[in-house]
């Protein structure tokens, strides 16, 4: 039945349906390679970074810069690059902030790349939904007024299910592609406000955590 719908489609609509499907393969590809990149930079990963910390802040500097070295996450090889800035310039604090500053604006860039598509997809996707719905009402009505049997609802079938079929597409799609990006935005600000914090305690110290009664 779907089959010979489609059939009797317009050229146009069956564009809009094309377009709207790739919409959702490019979502789905996206999604699966930020979860990917994210896994494969360390994203998120955050316990290593407070033994390090640990170890750096309890006068064992060697061990924390080889677990920094060594480490494979984002905050690893930020608090890499502080260590190094600190320990080469003791004096001059803002040095090993500066060098934390550039990877983690690197680490950032990477964290971000592609999050544009998402963004194009959630604005793209509605509007080629209703796109669709005025192309489907355009010929629904145009076979219609073609037609001697104005009082058969059969005429504007197709036309109407275009119109319904799009827009929920369009709209579903829309929202797909919203929350994967919220939530990669989420991980991204996470690790964004996690990196000013370990670079400030490698700096600055921790604020002891006061015993709760």
């Amino acid at each position: 039945m779907f089959l010979s719908i489609f059939r009797d489609l317009p050229v146009i609509s069956l564009v809009v349906f094309a377009a709207l499907a790739a919409l959702s393969v490019l979502t789905l590809t996206v999604a699966i390679f930020k979860v990917l990149q994210f896994t494969r930079m360390g994203v998120g990963k955050h316990k290593s970074a407070d033994v390090m910390l640990d170890d750096w802040l309890n006068g064992r500097p060697d061990e924390a810069q080889r677990k920094a070295n060594t480490g494979k996450t984002v905050l690893s090889r930020v608090l890499s690059a502080v260590m190094s800035g600190l320990r080469a310039r003791p004096a001059d604090p803002s040095y090993g902030e500066e060098l934390a500053r550039q990877v983690a604006l690197s680490e950032l860039v990477q964290m971000g790349a592609r999050m544009r598509l998402l963004e194009a997809v959630v604005q793209m996707a509605p509007m080629l939904g209703l796109l669709g719905t005025v192309i489907g009402m355009i010929d629904a009505f145009g076979s219609l007024a073609l037609s001697q049997e104005i009082g058969d609802p059969r005429i504007l079938a197709t036309g109407i299910w275009t119109a319904l079929t799009t827009t929920a597409a369009g709209l579903a799609i829309a929202l797909v592609a919203y929350f994967v990006a919220a939530w990669l935005e989420g991980r991204i600000e996470d690790e964004r406000q996690t990196i000013e914090l370990v670079v400030s305690s490698a700096i600055h110290g921790r604020i002891a955590k006061s015993s709760q009664v």
